[in-house]
């Protein structure tokens, strides 16, 4: 829940309307990331010690624990409120903190891609052996590696002869 700048102001001390002030936007996507740390960690100490009175202060109107001074304890909703100021104020920073550590991751991770794709170029090495020959292009010759002229063109035609012979004879 928001809280209107005029109602921090009432509730808020010096020290701590200048941290919450530190917190709103467009001061704290300036700040460098040690001082949002250090920012946080005022916010996080004013929200305890809010945090920390208003329970001892319900404890005590509650008769669990013994009254800290002469008066009776006041109501502690107004420290309720200071500490909804410090929570939201903590929210904004803690997400200011978390979008400027995406920020870098992103730069990293790109740059990391990109060194592996230079890697992964430079390293085109074939680590498959070549399938040989291929029908790329549809039919050719392809050489049968026989060596040619080993019989003599002559004789061809009378092996081719002399088979029909044999296979007549057989069949008669």
């Amino acid at each position: 829940m928001s809280h209107p700048i005029a109602l921090e102001r009432r509730i808020l001390t010096g020290a701590e309307l200048a941290a919450v002030e530190r917190s709103r936007y467009p001061v704290i996507c300036g700040l460098p990331r040690e001082e949002l740390i250090a920012v946080a960690r005022s916010l996080r100490g004013f929200r305890d010690k809010a945090r920390d009175i208003s329970r001892s202060r319900r404890r005590e109107n509650r008769g669990k624990a013994e009254p800290r001074g002469a008066n009776p304890a006041p109501d502690s909703t107004g420290l309720m409120e200071k500490k909804q100021v410090f929570a939201s104020a903590l929210k904004r920073v803690n997400r200011e903190i978390a979008r400027q550590e995406d920020a870098a991751r992103r730069g990293r991770q790109g740059e990391a891609a990109r060194r592996a794709l230079a890697m992964k170029q430079a390293n085109r090495v074939r680590h498959h052996p070549s399938a040989g020959r291929t029908a790329h292009q549809g039919m050719r010759v392809i050489d049968s590696g026989v060596a040619g002229g080993t019989i003599d063109p002559r004789q061809i035609g009378s092996v081719s002869q002399q088979n029909r012979n044999f296979q007549a004879g057989s069949d008669a």
